[in-house]
This record gives C-alpha cells, sequence and structure tokens, in this order.
C-alpha cells in the first residue's frame, strides 16, 4: 500500500497545479486531482508556492481548511467510488449526489463520513469499517 508523507502529497497537488496552469500533459490520477483543484479556486493560493506549502500548518482549532486534506478526501472518495471499494461506495455516493443534484456537494457530504471512519478506526486501533461508512453516507442520502 502506498503511504505518501505529508511532504508527498502537498508536493503532488502542487506540482498538479503547476502542470495544470502551464498546460503540461497529465497522468490519470493527476487528472482526476486537478478537476478536483479546478472545483476549489479559494485553494489555488495554497498550490501555487510548493515550498511555503510544506512549511504551513492548518489550525483546525483556528478555523483553517487544510486544502490537502480536503483534496485528499476528494481523490480518495474518487477512487473508491471507480472501483467500488468498499463494496457498496459508488453506489451509496451515486445515491447522495442525484439527492444533493452535485457529486462535489455529495462528496463534502462523504468526507464526513469518510473521516469519522477513519476517526474510529484510529482511536480505536482496528480495521476502518467500511460497511458503517457506507450506511452514514447512505443516511445522508435519505435526509434533506
Amino acid at each position: 500500500m502506498f503511504t505518501p508523507s505529508q511532504a508527498d502529497v502537498r508536493r503532488f497537488f502542487c506540482s498538479v497545479y503547476a502542470k495544470t496552469r502551464t498546460g503540461q500533459p497529465l497522468e490519470a490520477i493527476e487528472t482526476i486531482a486537478s478537476q478536483w483543484l479546478e472545483d476549489h479556486p479559494e485553494y489555488h493560493g495554497d498550490f501555487a508556492d510548493a515550498d511555503a506549502a510544506l512549511a504551513k500548518i492548518y489550525e483546525v482549532e483556528a478555523g483553517k481548511t487544510n486544502p490537502f486534506l480536503h483534496l485528499s478526501m476528494h481523490l480518495s472518495i474518487s477512487e473508491q467510488c471507480s472501483i467500488d471499494q468498499p463494496r457498496g461506495i459508488r453506489q451509496a455516493v451515486e445515491l447522495l449526489a442525484a439527492r444533493r443534484n452535485s457529486l462535489h456537494d455529495a462528496h463534502h457530504e462523504a468526507m464526513d463520513c469518510l473521516g469519522q471512519m477513519v476517526w474510529e478506526s484510529q482511536r480505536g486501533g482496528r480495521p476502518p469499517d467500511g460497511d458503517a461508512y457506507i450506511a452514514c453516507v447512505q443516511r445522508h442520502a435519505t435526509r434533506d
């Protein structure tokens, strides 16, 4: 399993941003990342300077969203849906997207579930519970 460091993730998104701005060819995963980058112009400044990105600290307590974590979650959900892993996630996200009339909004709601699953897994020292994750996304799809 590939486990990139924080610096690797930040370099990846900064590189995708730079390639996109200069019209360089992108690899498949970079193309997906660039689509999510495009949907988040509020973060472009964070991706424009790789050195600054590597040094920056995003304080949750200060209300600072970490754009690298945010886009990593978009990318994770995209990849999960593309291979339907955990099994059923594709259908759950598609249902949520149809109910919200927006894949982007669906991803943001699914991120709450993904974050909860990861947090509970880390806190409990056990593997991620894909069934609970999917059930959470499905609950989001059935509420207004």
